[in-house]
């Protein structure tokens, strides 16, 4: 299992994420760097972690602003490509983002989260709009529930809401609870994951929020994820390279 470190964007600097609650979130102090600038903390990634890839949640953009063109390239400056959720909700956006990858941005992946996406009609346009092999659906969920302003997403669950984005052509699926993120109390979804493992044996399936050392990495791995997301634990100390090492180390960039 790979480890993807998180940068979470807001107001131009990286934020410290607490169950969802952005209005709470606030600079990071990190172990790994002296402030809390994109490319500070990138490049700490880089140099103390080995890493090669990152994700970055840009909450500007998810709630409805424009994407943070130059803290993406900041980041992509310091040797990293990027997995970006820019609050992808219709075709139009999932074009912008497509077109900014293809000029040269460091992108490995675009992110297509449920909480961007009005109507699961969408999906299907939204992922033809993604370069080949570039789409991944977040399956964002608040304690288990989908994590969504969509009446229509609110009467589904959140396997049928898998199912939807895997025959819309995802074949990259994330199971975000955004209840465990920094709030020390552990990964809430392996019981989640390993079912849908279980249903979808040929996508890759990767897991955020709730990790907190190397017991948790463990117990995701278990559940049969391929990646898992990680950020607290990583600046405060808590992972160490010897854990990352353990379960397979931190992403290597696979194509």
């Amino acid at each position: 299992m790979r480890v993807i470190p998180v940068i979470d964007l807001k107001g131009g600097q990286v934020v410290r994420g607490i169950a969802g609650q952005r209005s709470r979130y606030r600079p990071i102090v990190s172990l790994l760097a002296s402030d809390s600038r994109p490319h500070s903390i990138a490049t700490a990634f880089v140099r103390r972690l080995g890493a090669s890839e990152v994700y970055v949640a840009d909450l500007d953009a998810i709630a409805g602003q424009e994407p943070d063109w130059a803290a993406y390239e900041q980041i992509a400056a310091a040797g990293l490509r990027l997995w970006v959720d820019a609050g992808i909700g219709e075709p139009g956006r999932a074009r912008e983002l497509a077109h900014w990858a293809a000029n040269g941005a460091a992108t490995a992946r675009v992110v297509v989260g449920l909480e961007s996406v009005s109507e699961p009609a969408q999906l299907p346009a939204i992922q033809a709009a993604l370069p080949p092999q570039a789409g991944v659906f977040s399956l964002d969920l608040q304690h288990g529930a989908p994590w969504t302003r969509s009446a229509a997403w609110q009467s589904v669950t959140p396997h049928q809401i898998a199912a939807a984005a895997v025959a819309a052509g995802f074949q990259r699926l994330l199971v975000l609870d955004l209840a465990s993120v920094g709030v020390g109390q552990g990964p809430a979804s392996t019981g989640l994951c390993r079912e849908l493992r279980d249903a979808y044996p040929q996508i890759e399936l990767l897991m955020g929020g709730g990790v907190r050392g190397a017991e948790d990495l463990r117990s995701v791995a278990a559940s049969g994820c391929d990646a898992v997301l990680v950020a607290s634990a990583l600046h405060d100390g808590r992972l160490t390279a010897a854990d990352l090492a353990a379960v397979g180390g931190l992403s290597r960039g696979e194509s």
